[in-house]
């Protein structure tokens, strides 16, 4: 049982229940200390949050994107993932994308991610959906750089597609169930790295203002419009920002996100700012979130093809663990075939150092993760 005898068996102070207010309510989130873009946001998902926000004083979950749904050598093989099969264990965060809800026709293929999502959820694990969302107005691929925002704003020729492509992922969203017919929470990570200049919401290809009311127009649609409440907003530019003021430069308002993210692979490269940048950037959004009573998230990060064989330990665990940074979860790209993976394999060189950062004590795989959606 996922409800109230749970949180009263926690020991929470009785404020919780000494009035008529529901669990999906402004008053259950002021009480855990929260405030989210969602005032009505469900309990699973402000759980979520506030379970999130503790865990980042001291500990980093790790993430895999489509960990379970692909690897190096396999595709669609049941209760695996290349980290499970280095580690023994799922990684803890497990990232997917709404651009296949919104971009592809196939309904098995979304099925099969529902599948992916629920069963990492029924583990206890966390799933966090980026949205590669292919150009509304050509139909071609998201680095079609074409302009796009303006036209699809509300009052512009195509709002009216982008709000049947809302309405995918608000269905999609709303149909994943746990045992209790609850709704699974997701991290939802919009218009990712929009300071770089190839995605078409990048900056060079709309102003400030446009990308900020593309923010908020998706968020109220979603959540005003469409009911979703099992969402928590995650903002996350890529690392071209050197102080508070530049990471800010497009940011929607605090009633809008929920998370501060960062990407960043390039400063992992031989042609890149190096280890200090990563951890001076993450100190940045980490003070950021901080003020704002937000988390904060490495959302995006590895090296291709893992040429360091003590990447893991000896690269990022010493760029994320820090006192002064505090991020909930430290997030890796696919395994998608021998060219082009970010975890080891199974031989791969970097395996040995991979088991030795799962057993640093400060990093969570899904074998490692408290209970994130209750009250602890």
């Amino acid at each position: 049982m996922r409800i109230t005898n749970k949180i009263i068996a926690a020991g929470i102070t009785a404020v919780l229940f000494t009035s008529c207010a529901t669990f999906n309510s402004p008053e259950f989130q002021k009480n855990l200390g929260i405030s989210l873009a969602d005032s009505l946001a469900s309990k699973e998902t402000a759980l979520l949050y506030y379970n999130l926000k503790n865990l980042q004083k001291d500990s980093v979950i790790f993430g895999h994107q489509h960990s379970t749904a692909y690897g190096v050598h396999w595709r669609g093989d049941k209760n695996r993932s290349d980290v499970k099969d280095v580690t023994n264990s799922f990684p803890g965060l497990h990232g997917w994308d709404f651009g296949d809800v919104t971009n592809i026709k196939d309904t098995s293929e979304i099925n099969r991610y529902k599948r992916l999502t629920t069963e990492s959820y029924m583990r206890g694990g966390v799933n966090a959906y980026a949205w590669h969302y292919n150009n509304p107005v050509t139909g071609r691929s998201f680095y079609d750089t074409s302009t796009v925002v303006k036209y699809i704003l509300p009052g512009a020729d195509f709002n009216e597609k982008y709000k049947q492509d809302l309405k995918k992922i608000a269905d999609y969203a709303i149909s994943l169930k746990g045992v209790d017919n609850e709704n699974i929470p997701l991290i939802f990570r919009p218009y990712h790295e929009f300071d770089g200049n190839w995605f078409w919401w990048g900056k060079h290809f709309c102003t400030a203002d446009e990308f900020i009311n593309l923010w908020r127009f998706t968020v109220s649609y979603l959540r005003d419009s469409l009911g979703v409440r099992n969402f928590i907003y995650a903002y996350s530019p890529d690392r071209n920002f050197n102080d508070a003021a530049e990471y800010l430069e497009r940011y929607p308002g605090d009633k809008y996100v929920d998370l501060l993210g960062m990407d960043n692979y390039w400063d992992f490269t031989d042609s890149g700012d190096g280890l200090s940048a990563v951890n001076q950037k993450l100190r940045i959004v980490s003070k950021l979130a901080s003020d704002k009573n937000k988390i904060a998230a490495l959302t995006e990060t590895g090296l291709e093809r893992i040429p360091d064989s003590t990447w893991w330990t000896q690269k990022l665990l010493k760029t994320i663990i820090d006192d002064s940074i505090k991020i909930s979860y430290v997030m890796v790209w696919r395994n998608a075939h021998p060219g082009h993976y970010y975890v080891p394999y199974k031989g791969d060189k970097s395996a040995d150092d991979f088991i030795r950062f799962k057993e640093q004590l400060n990093i969570l795989f899904e074998d490692e993760l408290p209970p994130l959606y209750y009250l602890r």
